[in-house]
């Protein structure tokens, strides 16, 4: 059974950081590629960052471009977004996600190429 669990969420003040950890089981976890999206109250779900089998290519979207970085442990199946700079806009539910590819440098920004989901982490920031 694959699982995917989020944790780190919190709430913190403008300008704060968080780091937040997503521990994967069920798959083989160097065969997927690995994405960050996030949904606020009343909005759809939109893409945050990405990062391909070989870590050596992370995309994210140009709102957290030099404040947010994603990577990837294979050792502990586990990916991580380090949140810095944080702002209010940045308040959501994240979610991880796992992409199976035979790419080792394909990253996926749209959620229909994900297969498995975490249930997602709360980051509340306050002004």
């Amino acid at each position: 059974q694959v699982q995917l669990a989020e944790s780190g969420g919190g709430l913190v003040q403008a300008g704060g950081s968080l780091r937040l950890s997503c521990s994967v089981s069920g798959l083989t976890f160097s065969n997927y590629g690995l994405g960050w999206f996030r949904q606020a109250p009343g909005k759809e779900r939109e893409f945050v960052a990405a990062v391909s089998r070989s870590a050596a290519y992370p995309y994210y979207t140009n709102s957290v471009k030099g404040r947010f970085t994603i990577s990837r442990d294979d050792v502990k199946n586990t990916v991580y977004l380090q949140m810095n700079s944080l702002k209010p806009e940045d308040t959501a539910i994240y979610y991880c996600a796992a992409a199976a590819t035979s790419s080792t440098m394909r990253i996926f920004d749209t959620a229909g190429d994900y297969r498995y989901w975490g249930q997602g982490t709360q980051v509340t920031v306050s002004s």
